[in-house]
């Protein structure tokens, strides 16, 4: 049992979630999915999470496997090229996982994925959530241009409203 992660999360509280993305940063999120997806066939989510809820927190759920259950329940694999990636971050645990649809996995490899992470995490150290977040969907989108280019008229499968859980 880790109790630090364990003190972390029952003290993290949706007034520091709100602070670290305020509506001007959520608009600016959702601003630059939406630019994004007008340079590639591909479709992103962007979720933050401040902390587990007690049952999955005391069972020792990794922010990975809650990541993998938030695509899941965003619907980020229902595109029609399997091209759906998913920016999570459990803020609590300033732990950011990307899941990506086996369409874009298959062409960028999990080591590509963990370094945007990691580059995410950096700023986040430094209390830059936008900057970071800013950062992690731009450095997703050149992947998706790379692998899923526009082709013809792309239709938006998936809402660009940044979710907050």
């Amino acid at each position: 049992m880790n109790i630090p992660r364990i003190a972390r999360h029952l003290a993290m509280t949706r007034r520091q979630v709100d602070r670290a993305f305020p509506p001007p940063t959520l608009l600016a999120i959702e601003e630059s999915l939406k630019a994004s997806e007008t340079k590639h066939a591909g479709e992103i989510r962007f979720a933050v999470e401040g902390a587990l809820d007690t049952v999955p927190l005391f069972s020792g759920q990794s922010a990975r496997e809650r990541a993998i259950d938030v695509f899941s329940q965003l619907r980020a694999w229902d595109t029609a090229h399997n091209n759906g990636v998913l920016i999570y971050l459990l803020l609590a645990d300033r732990d950011v996982e990307i899941v990506a649809d086996r369409g874009i996995h298959a062409k960028v490899g999990a080591r590509e994925w963990e370094a945007i992470c990691r580059d995410m995490e950096a700023a986040f150290t430094q209390a830059d959530y936008e900057g970071g977040v800013l950062g992690g969907i731009q450095a997703v989108t050149q992947h998706l241009i790379r692998h899923f280019p526009v082709s013809g008229v792309d239709q938006n499968e998936l809402p660009d409203t940044p979710v907050i859980l």
